[in-house]
């Protein structure tokens, strides 16, 4: 677990070598960045999707997050409503497995 700082971001860009893996801003290559002004990575978790191995255009920066008003549509993650995503934290460990259907 760390904070989410200014700088952080990941890469989505399937033709850089840190695709799929977190980065440094600034950065050249597309990326999503971590600190947002909507607070939807607030609290964020990162998936195992396409991680190891990662495959080029198979899919990054999928998260587990905050939920936008409405539950609106994300482009890929998993989002809670920040309430239960609070519930959820203290039952965490780095052992725990997520199954997500």
């Amino acid at each position: 677990m760390r904070p989410i700082r200014k700088d952080m971001g990941w890469c989505d860009d399937p033709d850089s070598g840190l695709y799929n893996r977190p980065i440094v801003a600034p950065f050249r290559q597309s990326h999503e960045k971590l600190w947002r002004a909507d607070h939807l990575y607030d609290i964020v978790i990162v998936l195992d999707y396409n991680i190891m191995p990662r495959r080029k255009r198979r899919g990054s920066a999928i998260f587990l997050h905050c939920a936008r008003p409405g539950f609106a549509p994300t482009e890929g993650c998993v989002a809670l409503a920040a309430d239960d995503f609070r519930r959820l934290l203290p039952r965490l460990s780095q052992r725990t497995v997520l199954t997500i259907r």
